[in-house]
């Protein structure tokens, strides 16, 4: 489910149509605003732009309501989490790449805070002063330290607005940047000590909280220290279990996305099915039938899956006959979810030649799927 678990080509407004990624707040303002207008009155925590029954609603659907469901996966998970926002303590959304932990994390700060963009993304290279605050350093030299100059960041604009702030990817930083979130986490205050008074003391309003994710499976992690993992409340996000439920997904997925591309191409969802099962098979080790096969390093997620589809149908609508036929997926595997493991490749292979082979016996689209794999 990724960034990959996204958002209906129908929604947001025409004034948004040249925006590449609206956030969800400008994507489903529309859904936003039919919620806070329904939920005038309703109880809801210090600092919550919603109750938590529409922070849920707004994230999980409302059919009777025409709240459309914008995550797929546990939604004991989303309940707890709202939760865990309402408290003193952070959200850490953890799990493999692709399981749409970024895109939880951008729905629920839209729905309790009205906004997602206060973002710190974190990579090996990602510094204190891009998460707290900075100094405009001609205006510091022209006036000295002053509030004026100072340049918030993201956490610092949470403080101050009392609003969620989102850390993605906290383990890509180095641990001693990462320590940076436990004073602020643990007494909600920051000190800024260039500046005198009261200038120098930030008090967190009501409302701040931070989410933050991290990778169970990618290169360069770095372990969280015991004190700033007690700050958090762990949720583990996982991969869709349900093969029907991940199908329709990535169909809805895909149109939406061909849709915002404005292209036209026919997406079947028996096609998109060969797909999702072959994902399945590949991510368990193991086919339906019970043939056990290698489990590819790379992480066959739901958001690799989305992109392997949309990938095909482009291949399909600029250079086919205008229709997603299983030979276009076949092409996009290679590049698109296998990148640039040598063995990867050579587990693929072994897939086609054993359990897409045997399929392709009884089933035509199986058949095409496996003509493709000189393609690989």
């Amino acid at each position: 489910m990724a960034r990959k678990n996204k958002r209906s080509a129908t929604e947001g407004t025409s004034a948004d149509s040249a925006i590449a990624r609206p956030p969800a707040e400008i994507l489903y303002a529309e859904e936003l605003a039919r919620l806070a207008a329904e939920d005038a009155g309703a109880a809801r925590p210090p600092g919550f732009a919603l109750s938590p029954r529409a922070v849920r609603r707004f994230v999980l659907g409302d059919a009777q309501a025409n709240i459309s469901r914008k995550f797929y996966g546990d939604d004991a998970l989303v309940e707890r989490a709202i939760v865990t926002l309402a408290s003193n303590r952070g959200l850490m959304l953890v799990g493999e790449p692709g399981t749409a932990k970024s895109l939880l994390s951008e729905l629920l700060a839209a729905a309790v805070s009205g906004s997602s963009l206060l973002t710190i993304q974190g990579t090996a290279g990602t510094t204190e002063d891009q998460i707290k605050y900075s100094f405009n350093y001609a205006r510091l030299l022209a006036e000295g330290p002053s509030r004026e100059a100072l340049v918030p960041a993201p956490l610092y604009r949470g403080l101050e607005r009392g609003a969620i702030v989102r850390f993605e990817e906290i383990t890509r930083c180095q641990p001693e940047i990462q320590d940076v979130m436990i004073s602020v986490l643990s007494d909600r205050v920051m000190l800024v000590p260039e500046l005198e008074g009261d200038a120098g003391v930030l008090f967190a309003r009501r409302g701040f909280n931070v989410i933050a994710t991290a990778n169970t499976r990618d290169r360069g992690v770095h372990e969280m220290s015991s004190a700033l993992k007690r700050r958090f409340n762990f949720e583990t996000v996982r991969p869709l279990a349900d093969a029907s439920l991940e199908t329709d997904l990535v169909l809805a997925q895909a149109r939406a996305l061909l849709a915002e591309a404005g292209a036209e191409v026919e997406v079947e969802r028996d096609v998109i099915s060969l797909l999702v099962t072959t994902f399945h098979d590949l991510r368990h080790g193991r086919a339906e039938d019970g043939t056990v096969v290698e489990k590819p390093s790379t992480v066959v997620s739901t958001a690799e899956a989305v992109a392997a589809c949309y990938s095909a149908a482009l291949d399909a609508a600029y250079l086919g006959g205008g229709a997603l036929e299983p030979r276009h997926l076949a092409r996009q595997l290679s590049g698109t979810v296998f990148k640039d493991d040598e063995d990867d490749a050579r587990r693929l292979r072994h897939y086609f030649d054993v359990v897409v082979k045997e399929r392709a016996r009884d089933d035509e689209r199986w058949q095409q799927f496996y003509d493709a794999r000189r393609e690989l």
